[in-house]
């Protein structure tokens, strides 16, 4: 990816880019990058791989069991000394059981969403574990860094999987000025000329999932893997937003279905119906017609299958070509 990258012209002196940013000071990582969580795909062969990268992993507890939970914690552990995080969903129902096997197996960081994250902050800190809600908007930001999160994700429209209402750019040109916490910006981020784009805008690193689909260590079935492969930019829709909860994914049989049924004004419990376990029939089964394919906007640079490890270091190769180029 980052041979494609042209210096200005053939004298141009290269500098030395310094990616230490407050994010890698914080969680004590080489490079800016947290590979953010996937349902039923972020576990501990991935999260260890992009650790022992350079970067961070995020274990996913979305729908997971405490058992599950804890076993991929220690596994992760087993398999990587790097720091890594794991993502608590706030609005399941063993949410509060979760909050406190994590804080027992005394994990790095936490990424929170999906609810209310600041009854956790103390807890999570008495056990010395930093805090990182993820926030669609600055009013939420601000509320959560005076409440004392450590770090706080914006994630943009343009992401796999459940989205809010703003882009990835909106959202670093509302939020960043006002925050003083590092800011990682997601969503449609899957290059090296991306992360370039949000430290330039002032952010501190970035989140990435969709790019680490097609790490090898990723347990994504080979079927969506080869879908995302083969997509086009436009083939990237997203179901439900008219009410009030879009969730972005590859177009196919069931994306058809869906949006025709959400135009002619189908009940909501008819719709949530169609949608139920769509997440693991593509992600699990491989079935990737009636299931959904979560995946991000950016979908052209996503077109090879590699290891976790040489996708961090074409990021940040890329990276620091691109930041090469501007003139500070």
């Amino acid at each position: 990816m980052y041979d494609n990258i042209k210096l200005a012209n053939s004298n141009y002196k290269r500098r030395l880019i310094n990616l230490n940013t407050k994010l890698t000071e914080l969680l004590n990582i080489k490079y800016p990058i947290i590979q953010g969580a996937m349902a039923w795909i972020s576990e501990s062969n991935l999260v260890s791989a992009v650790a022992n990268a350079g970067a961070t992993g995020v274990i996913a507890c979305g729908g997971r069991s405490l058992e599950w939970i804890k076993t991929e914690i220690r596994r992760t552990k087993e398999l990587t000394d790097k720091p890594f995080g794991v993502n608590i969903m706030l609005m399941d129902q063993n949410k509060d059981a979760i909050v406190d096997a994590v804080c027992k197996e005394k994990v790095n960081f936490v990424t929170l969403g999906a609810g209310n994250p600041l009854p956790y902050f103390e807890k999570f800190h008495k056990a010395g574990i930093k805090t990182i809600p993820v926030v669609p908007n600055t009013k939420l930001a601000k509320r959560v860094e005076e409440a004392g999160a450590d770090a706080v994700i914006i994630e943009g429209m343009e992401a796999g999987g459940h989205i809010g209402k703003l882009t990835t750019m909106a959202l670093m040109t509302n939020v960043i000025p006002q925050i003083s916490i590092p800011v990682i910006p997601a969503g449609g981020i899957v290059d090296g000329r991306g992360i370039a784009a949000a430290i330039v805008m002032g952010a501190q690193g970035v989140q990435m999932e969709s790019r680490f689909l097609l790490a090898d260590e990723c347990t994504l079935h080979p079927e969506a893997k080869q879908k995302i492969i083969e997509a086009k930019d436009t083939d990237s829709v997203v179901t439900g937003y008219s009410r009030g909860h879009g969730v972005r994914g590859l177009r196919n049989t069931f994306t058809d279905k869906y949006l025709e049924l959400e135009i002619q004004g189908a009940s909501q419990e008819s719709l949530n119906k169609l949608a139920v376990g769509t997440n693991r029939l593509a992600a699990i089964d491989g079935d990737t017609e009636n299931g959904l394919v979560q995946v991000g906007q950016s979908l052209n640079p996503l077109n090879e299958i590699n290891p976790a490890k040489a996708i961090v270091q074409d990021l940040i190769k890329e990276a620091e070509l691109v930041l090469n180029r501007v003139k500070f």
